[in-house]
């Protein structure tokens, strides 16, 4: 749509992909179709001006971006969604018109230029009479107006209620990944860094935010005043924000004097003490660890109503979910508090891995992701010791691997070129698997090397954007031939394998990491003992295939990683390394030694199977003497075992046997793990039609941790390792109808009701008290009305999973029609509403029905390509067993094909799906009998 003022080109509109240097025209001329041809316009500064009008839902605003030209050209191209373009126009660097001599076909009204639009490439190309010349500098100057947007990307309006049952109205954006476009036309990617001048127009009543501290507030009328903000530095364009909202907030300073603000709505500020205290502690602690100063005077960090992520780093005004940020001592648990504490760790790691250095394209986004994901440990093991972060950065770990394990996986470092693909990289493997090959690197290179490798890369590369070779150079303390002949401290790229050894070999770090990031997969280590040798042989890692396949040896082929491989014997404290860089290979390790452990504490990315009885010798340590093995090792040994159990490469009874010893385990962590693979069982089982193997599961699982049940107190004592076994323990016991533990929870429930709901429940065990309050009418519609009116979102998230337990597949289906609806439960919580829902027996199908009935409304609501969306169809169809199940979810992924196309996860659902066919084929009769000899 073209507005009054603009000429309609129409014959150009559907070929508006690039721009093309003309030498001189005054036509427009026909842009060619190839993309890349955006580097001949690279922005400078914007001055951007916008007036959001929260009454009509409404915005208009303008943008002045100085360019600087690179070839000559009639045209400049650049992004553009959903904008309706009232007036663009160029000048020279004078702020003069260039459009003073024009042809009397394409007679101009006040300077107006012709605007072409492109919606399928979200471009807008505008046509300058004179051409551009290479080397010069232009303002692009482009009035716009647009609806606030629905959904959670671009610039979208939120609202909350007060507890007078008053709504109130915000406007924020969310840019990343490609959504700057929908608020400003700019130059939308990552590589396209500039400067921004902001000012917001609004209304006395409200504050405005962005990037950088407010200079000055106009007052432009009595009714409407301007805020100026500070030029920000340079940056991308996702990483631009402001919000017009009536916040609360609370201040505090750190040491090298940024001043931090945590706000959120005016009831909620009583819960933002917490992430102050935590925001503080992390910027001190980055600024020592990167030895670089934060380089903002003020880091805002806001509670947003409406978030579909769990926040966004924007440089200097962070946004977070309303559960990612505030912190209600009364109703948030030990794990609510370290949910907090990662995900501020994580945005604020961003400032520098991501703000200050960023990836140069979407497909290595894990630069950004992967150390965020890194550093969220780093930093709280550092700030809060006591919270224990040590004990999740091997289920971090052990999601990859879950991932990492399908055909359907692909590499870190993978093409992405348009935004539903770019969308898709924020994934388990951008992030986790990120994070868990990092944590190998600095493992391997050792702590200090790590640190000063990647101080490096951020120093070389602040304010630009960098590619995984460069963070490798800067590991190895590489740099270019010209720093190298300048004297600085490094090698030259030709030096580097000759200057850094390990174990006696030349490390060439570029090749070894490239096998991590450049191929999908995770590959397995076959450890065989042979008198004093370890023979050892690699492959990939597959769970939905066996290795007696036919298709086995096709996927297996080209597969080769470079395998730092650790391992510890009982004839030595010490941790052995060894380089793997074949297909076989082996070491020397005694004749003394009776048993080996690879991989020590899982510092490596690959999984470990014992051959030969090796697994019965590792079972023996365990039952005489585990505590020979780190707390790490043994979670590691039983995620390995159930593991190669679906892969096919281990009998099932032998893993369960393996965890047989956890009747003796003491650390929380290994012991959650066993206890979770036989849930998890419980929970694909107890779907099917198998009465007799769900109930001796069940019974089994109670009798066998026992001892472990009735040790909890319903109470918030004890260390954070205590108080997460409680909260799981007691969540499974009473799911399995353990008398204690429903009369306890029943009890606790009704005393909280006859208190008006004003009784304090213990936050470890509140989800659990109410998921068995749910079970009746009058529970569940007390839940319902708790959860209507509270002010606590820690609350609410545990109260709308306790609704979702019911068994009343009526309420299930209330639940889900509340969540599309989007008022009681909002958009926001709609995709792990029904990932709930579909955990429940009573209602997977349900949810999987409503997927189907509800697709073209969810994409629509939640963005095609979205986190939210991938997770829908993951997680409703990953509780499938039967065959008959498989055959209808590929029936309705068929048709939607033309839609999903581009999405890879289908093709992850998929082979989820037939995992668990297999699996269930494989191991549910060896399970049964298993089960029935331990009954006797």
């Amino acid at each position: 749509m073209v507005w009054m003022g603009l000429l309609v080109l129409s014959p150009f509109l559907v070929s508006l992909v690039g721009c093309q240097h003309t030498q001189n025209s005054s036509a427009p001329t026909h842009p060619p179709l190839h993309y890349f041809c955006f580097t001949y316009i690279v922005p400078l500064h914007y001055r951007i001006l916008l007036h959001a009008n929260l009454t009509n839902l409404s915005f208009t605003g303008s943008v002045q971006i100085q360019i600087d030209v690179q070839n000559n050209t009639n045209w400049v191209v650049l992004h553009s969604k959903g904008l309706q373009i009232s007036k663009a126009t160029i000048l020279d660097q004078n702020l003069s018109h260039l459009s003073e001599k024009v042809d009397a076909e394409i007679l101009l009204e006040q300077h107006v230029l012709p605007v072409l639009h492109n919606p399928s490439h979200e471009q807008i190309g505008i046509f300058s009479p004179r051409v551009l010349s290479n080397g010069q500098k232009y303002f692009l100057y482009i009035e716009f107006g647009a609806e606030l947007a629905e959904g959670f990307y671009g610039f979208y309006k939120s609202t909350y209620r007060t507890s007078t049952g008053e709504t109130r109205t915000l406007a924020l954006t969310h840019f990343e990944p490609t959504s700057a476009r929908m608020a400003f036309p700019c130059f939308d990617e990552p590589s396209f860094k500039a400067n921004f001048s902001v000012r917001i127009r609004r209304s006395p009543e409200y504050t405005s935010l962005s990037n950088m501290p407010v200079i000055k507030t106009l007052k432009i009328s009595d009714d409407l005043l301007e805020d100026w903000f500070a030029a920000s530095v340079k940056m991308s364009t996702y990483l631009v924000a402001f919000v017009i909202c009536d916040f609360k907030s609370v201040t505090a300073t750190t040491s090298s004097g940024v001043q931090v603000s945590i706000y959120a709505t005016p009831e909620k500020w009583q819960q933002t003490h917490y992430a102050l205290e935590v925001a503080v502690k992390m910027l001190d602690f980055y600024e020592e660890y990167f030895n670089i100063r934060y380089p903002l005077p003020k880091q805002d960090l806001i509670a947003i109503p409406d978030f579909q992520s769990g926040a966004m780093e924007n440089w200097g005004l962070t946004t977070y979910r309303e559960t990612s940020l505030l912190f209600d001592p009364l109703t948030s648990s030990v794990t609510d508090k370290l949910w907090v504490t990662m995900v501020i760790g994580h945005e604020l790691a961003h400032q520098w891995f991501g703000n200050l250095v960023t990836m140069e394209w979407w497909n290595d986004i894990w630069l950004n992701e992967g150390f965020a994901r890194y550093m969220e440990y780093i930093s709280v093991e550092a700030t809060y010791p006591d919270l224990k972060v040590e004990e999740y950065l091997l289920h971090t770990c052990f999601a990859a691997v879950g991932h990492d394990s399908l055909n359907s996986s692909r590499p870190i470092s993978s093409s992405a070129e348009n935004p539903t693909q770019i969308k898709e990289m924020f994934d388990t493997v951008s992030y986790d698997k990120g994070a868990c090959v990092l944590h190998m690197l600095r493992h391997f290179l050792t702590d200090e090397v790590f640190q000063s490798g990647i101080v490096r890369y951020l120093r070389k590369y602040s304010y630009r954007n960098a590619r995984n070779q460069d963070l490798w150079d800067s590991l190895v303390n590489t740099c270019s031939e010209e720093d190298f002949i300048s004297g600085k401290h490094c090698y030259s790229s030709s030096q580097a394998a000759k200057n850094y050894l390990f174990a006696g070999e030349h490390l060439d770090l570029t090749a070894m990491m490239n096998t991590w990031t450049l191929q999908k997969g995770i590959p397995v280590v076959t450890v065989t003992r042979k008198g004093s040798r370890l023979l050892l042989r690699q492959d990939r890692f597959l769970r939905t295939v066996l290795p007696s396949d036919s298709i086995w040896p096709t996927l297996q082929k080209g597969f080769l990683w470079h395998i730092p491989l650790t391992f510890k014997t009982d004839a030595s404290s010490s941790i052995h390394r060894h380089l793997m860089t074949t297909q076989t290979d082996s070491i020397d390790i005694g004749e003394d030694v009776s048993w080996v452990k690879v991989n020590t504490d899982m510092t490596g990315y690959y999984v470990v199977h014992y051959e030969d009885g090796g697994w019965d010798v590792i079972t023996k340590l365990l039952r005489e003497n585990h505590t020979a093995l780190s707390y790490k090792d043994r979670t590691h040994l039983i995620h390995n075992a159930f593991q190669l159990v679906t892969a096919g490469h281990l009998p099932i009874n032998k893993a369960l046997d393996l965890i047989g010893y956890l009747r003796l385990e003491t650390n929380t962590v290994p012991l959650l793990e066993g206890l979770g693979y036989l849930e998890a069982f419980y929970r694909l089982i107890e779907k099917r039609n198998e009465l007799e193997v769900t109930h001796n599961l069940g019974k089994y699982i109670l009798q066998f941790f026992r001892a472990v049940i009735d040790q909890q107190t319903w109470s918030d004592s004890g260390s954070v390792s205590e108080r997460r076994l409680r909260s799981e323990v007691l969540a499974l016991a009473c799911h399995l109808d353990d008398p204690p533990c429903l009369e306890r929870a029943r009890q606790n429930f009704k005393d909280w009701l006859q208190s008006n709901r004003t009784l304090s429940l213990p936050t470890d065990v509140a989800e659990t008290v109410f998921a068995v309050g749910a079970q009746d009418d009058h529970g569940w519609a007390s839940l319902l009305h708790e959860y209507n009116i509270s002010l606590s979102a820690a609350q609410k998230a545990k109260i709308l999973f306790a609704l979702t337990c019911s068994r009343d597949t009526n309420k299930l289906q209330r639940l889900l029609e509340l969540g599309l609806e989007g008022k009681v439960i909002r958009l926001q919580d709609l995709s792990s509403l029904i990932l709930m829902v579909a955990r429940n027996p009573q209602g997977y199908h349900l949810a999987w029905d409503f997927v189907k009935e509800n697709w073209d409304s969810l994409v629509q609501k939640l963005q095609l390509g979205s986190f939210c969306i991938r997770n829908i169809i993951i997680g409703t169809t990953g509780q499938f067993t039967s065959p008959e199940e498989l055959a209808e979810v590929q029936l309705f992924f068929e048709s939607i094909k033309e839609q999903v196309s581009q999405l890879r996860a289908t093709q992850v659902a998929l082979d989820n799906v037939k995992k668990n066919v297999r699996w269930v084929q494989r191991n549910l009769e060896p399970l049964k009998n298993w089960l029935n000899y331990q009954m006797q």
